[in-house]
């Protein structure tokens, strides 16, 4: 499973990067099986920390997407439309799912050590 360093993760398995952009974990993409389906946000659309902003949907299960912070969408990955599975293959990169010009951060993000402890904990 790889955690990497330079993001910085919620509880409820999300990622961020320096520049806004927002994807689900290694952990996530391994636990939810082979992705389906990706109900993306529109631009422009005001998300908010720990509020759902989209839907994943794999061959396992369905589930929402939470917001690691405040922010306008300003990007969406429109490959996921009609390539879902690059969550499953490259959830740091290719696999991202929106990206946000923060305002704010509503709680505090894990840096990849305590993500990866509180991984080793469930």
């Amino acid at each position: 499973m790889k955690i990497p360093e330079n993001l910085k993760y919620t509880r409820d398995h999300e990622w961020i990067d320096e520049e806004g952009r927002v994807g689900i974990t290694d952990y996530a993409q391994e636990s939810l099986g082979d992705v389906v389906f990706v109900e993306l946000p529109q631009v422009g659309q005001v998300v908010k920390t720990g509020e759902a902003f989209g839907v994943v949907e794999s061959v396992k299960s369905v589930s929402d997407l939470y917001s690691p912070v405040d922010g306008t969408v300003t990007a969406v990955n429109e490959a996921l439309n009609e390539t879902p599975e690059l969550i499953n293959q490259d959830p740091y990169n290719q696999g991202w799912i929106i990206q946000v010009d923060v305002e704010g951060y509503g709680e505090e993000l894990l840096d990849a050590k305590a993500y990866q402890q509180q991984v080793e904990g469930e």
